[in-house]
């Protein structure tokens, strides 16, 4: 079920019973469960951005010179307010983060 459902989150419950090998009514009330527990937290889109204007996604490894808690909470907060930031991920060995960026051109 989560597999159906993370590469078509608008399947029909018909259809998700039919891939799943279940009967409807049990289908859908496995996903409901899935639901209520918080494993399937959302259903979302994908947007083409390059559909809406030309793109660059940059992939960069970001090292901080000073490892306090202090230092890891500024980061976070100057990140959230980036626009162009839409992903941050903190990673280890030898990387602190690793941010996903997009924006209308590399420069």
């Amino acid at each position: 079920i989560l597999d159906a459902i993370q590469r078509d989150g608008r399947i029909t419950k018909l259809a998700l019973a039919e891939k799943v090998g279940l009967s409807p009514t049990p289908c859908w009330m496995r996903l409901r469960k899935l639901e209520k527990a918080g494993i399937v937290s959302g259903y979302h889109a994908s947007i083409a951005m390059r559909t809406i204007a030309p793109v660059a996604t940059v992939l960069m490894e970001v090292t901080l010179a000073s490892h306090r808690q202090a230092d890891f909470d500024r980061f976070e907060r100057v990140v959230r307010d980036i626009p162009e930031i839409v992903a941050c991920w903190s990673v280890g060995g030898g990387v602190d983060y690793v941010l996903k960026v997009m924006a209308r051109d590399i420069d």
